[in-house]
């Protein structure tokens, strides 16, 4: 016998806390099955996308990430979070924002687009949670981000270190990072960059945990080197999928042999727990190059993995199951 009160949750739910069930193969998509809503009042995360991919140098496509990311998370809204062992809808009240609307034929207008809808949330109290999109839109966050909290920790996975040079004009997703650091929106001696691959003459003062050096000296070392760079202070977490090797995440827009496998980056995310974070983002899923949904996977799990974080943060019981080291 069906039950008409399951089903749908992304417009029919009408409590914030908790979930019902949901056929994983149908029913409406928002991201991790949330309810669409633009209403803030009593929200702790708001998942919103940013569809823009004009700044890419390589393949384009991000703008379909956000999408493929919400289709992606339906069999994460399925069971409660591994390894973690809740629903960290028990106990994080999460919404889906939709999407920043951005106009590609007006490029002028998208810094000022991006860094005005972060805002919003931001002066709602909620913690923004962005799916990309390429890179290029984390710099307009970092706007919003550094407007309310001041120079805030970069923590940043990535195959590239994004601080090319930059003309303080362009939109360019591998040169954004350098802009944030010269206008002071990131702490750079709190900063650090993680699965870096491709060359650049300066690390104009990140430390820099390469692939290679994670590879050498694994997990744990990484972790405790990420905590030990951005200490107590406010923290920003950007992923950009291309920092997984392209055997983990085909569907990016400029892969680098030699990445973090899938299961690394997950296990490295998953020792952050503690930190302040003020916000996150995913980014540079390209579903075109993408081959069974694999590094869309890949993504909406580590966005899914930082709102457990932030479960834990407010109160939620972490009751792993099994050896898990």
């Amino acid at each position: 016998m069906s039950n008409t009160e399951n089903g749908d949750q992304a417009f029919r739910k009408t409590d914030l806390l908790g979930r019902q069930p949901e056929m994983t193969y149908g029913g409406a998509l928002s991201f991790l099955r949330r309810r669409y809503s633009r209403e803030l009042d009593g929200v702790d995360v708001a998942v919103s996308g940013v569809p823009y991919d004009g700044a890419v140098t390589y393949r384009p496509g991000a703008r379909l990430g956000p999408r493929a990311m919400r289709a992606a998370s339906v069999q994460l809204a399925e069971l409660k979070a591994f390894p973690f062992g809740f629903d960290p809808f028990d106990t994080l009240a999460v919404v889906d924002y939709g999407d920043c609307f951005v106009d590609p034929h007006h490029p002028e207008t998208i810094v000022e687009a991006v860094e005005a809808h972060i805002t919003t949330l931001l002066n709602a109290g909620v913690f923004p949670l962005t799916l990309g999109g390429d890179h290029f839109i984390a710099y307009p966050i970092l706007r919003a981000i550094a407007a309310q909290h001041g120079p805030v920790a970069l923590i940043h996975f990535d195959a590239h270190p994004d601080t090319w040079d930059d003309d303080g004009e362009r939109l360019d997703h591998g040169s954004m990072f350098l802009r944030a650091k010269t206008e002071g929106l990131i702490d750079i001696s709190r900063s650090c960059q993680v699965g870096i691959r491709t060359y650049n003459d300066s690390d104009h003062g990140f430390d820099i945990l390469s692939a290679p050096w994670v590879h050498r000296h694994g997990v744990d070392a990484t972790i405790a080197a990420i905590r030990e760079r951005v200490g107590p202070g406010k923290v920003y977490l950007t992923f950009d999928i291309d920092c997984l090797d392209p055997a983990f995440a085909p569907g990016t827009g400029t892969p680098v042999a030699g990445g973090l496998s899938s299961a690394q980056a997950l296990d490295i995310v998953r020792g952050l727990d503690g930190l302040d974070l003020v916000g996150a983002d995913v980014v540079e899923v390209s579903p075109a190059y993408d081959v069974s949904e694999i590094t869309a996977i890949a993504a909406a799990t580590i966005a899914h993995d930082i709102l457990c974080l932030l479960a834990l943060k407010k109160g939620a019981v972490a009751k792993p199951v099994g050896r898990l080291r």
